[in-house]
């Protein structure tokens, strides 16, 4: 178990017949920080949560939470899960609800009905605590048991799917809360396929594809290492300028890849085995005058892309040749 961990999966793998959900899956979640698990729909994503909050067991690998204990009874009190398919009773009262989660948490009575109140407040539905579930919308409906998964201050929140058909207003405020509890030094796991709001938060991710791990690490260190040398930013004093590098140097296939227009600038994709040092040369040894010259860093949505992309070439090839 790695100092400082709240989650350490050790080969970790989930099969349901002849399918492989997770596969020999290992990671580490460190303490205090937000964690994305990312990767399309069918990747295995819940499967993982769920035998980390222990409703699945694995058939082999190994679950460590907390530096020392595994998934069950004892570790529940100090997890909140939002599960990606919502578990409210749709006849109790909003407020009820809350309270009855609370409880079921080990919350006094009382508490639980100030804590209910004091989220529901926060996530901006304090009038409507006297409402049955089912009157609520869907959107509402998912920020009460957002509400439900935080009311015991668990040290890690497991939340799968949490911005999954919200509007833009209500994933700021979950945005807004989720980042409030990582400064108060909670762990905060969750899932997703929506790379940009991953982007946003994330200090770590994991991207798995086909229940396999497939990239793991901090965020920043992840985009600095795809950035590499393969894209460049390059803005012209003037239209000549740029009109003479088209016909130039940006034509020079062994050197320049792909040149595309972007809002005030172009960005060049340099050809296999070439550096942007070897660019920048020719610009100016040709005499362009530039007004901006630099590495462009990919996005998540990127890398995700060619990362998931190439993961699946490789596994179609790997299934070529076997017999069907």
């Amino acid at each position: 178990m790695s100092p400082g961990a709240a989650v350490v999966l050790s080969g970790v793998t989930k099969t349901y017949g002849d399918f492989v959900a997770v596969a020999d899956l290992s990671l580490t979640i460190p303490s205090g920080v937000i964690y994305g698990m990312l990767g399309p729909n069918g990747a295995g994503k819940t499967t993982t949560l769920r035998m980390i909050n222990d409703i699945f067991a694995p058939d082999r690998g190994s679950i460590r939470l907390f530096d020392s204990m595994a998934p069950g009874r004892a570790a529940a009190p100090r997890i909140g899960y939002l599960p990606e398919e919502r578990g409210l009773y749709p006849k109790m009262f909003v407020a009820d609800v809350l309270q009855f989660f609370g409880e079921l948490r080990g919350l006094a009575r009382r508490e639980a009905i100030a804590r209910a109140g004091r989220w529901l407040d926060r996530l901006g539905l304090g009038e409507w605590r006297k409402n049955r579930v089912q009157d609520l919308s869907k959107g509402m409906q998912q920020k009460v048991q957002f509400a439900a998964a935080l009311l015991h201050d668990p040290e890690l929140l497991i939340l799968d799917e949490p911005w999954s058909g919200l509007d833009p207003i209500n994933a700021e405020v979950l945005h807004e809360v989720v980042m409030e509890q990582r400064g108060a030094g909670r762990t905060i796991l969750f899932s997703t396929h929506l790379m940009e709001q991953a982007e946003k938060m994330c200090d770590d991710v994991c991207i798995i594809a086909r229940g396999r791990k497939v990239l793991e690490g901090p965020l920043d260190r992840i985009k600095r290492d795809a950035a590499g040398d393969r894209l460049v930013a390059i803005a012209f004093q003037g239209p000549e300028e740029e009109a003479r590098a088209r016909a130039g140097i940006l034509a020079d296939g062994a050197l320049v890849a792909a040149v595309r227009d972007r809002r005030g600038h172009l960005e060049v994709e340099l050809a296999p085995g070439r550096e942007s040092g070897q660019l920048l040369s020719g610009l100016v040894g040709g005499g362009a005058a530039l007004r901006r010259f630099e590495l462009v860093e990919p996005t998540l949505h990127q890398i995700f892309v060619d990362r998931v992309g190439a993961e699946a070439a490789a596994d179609k090839e790997s299934r070529r040749d076997v017999p069907t």
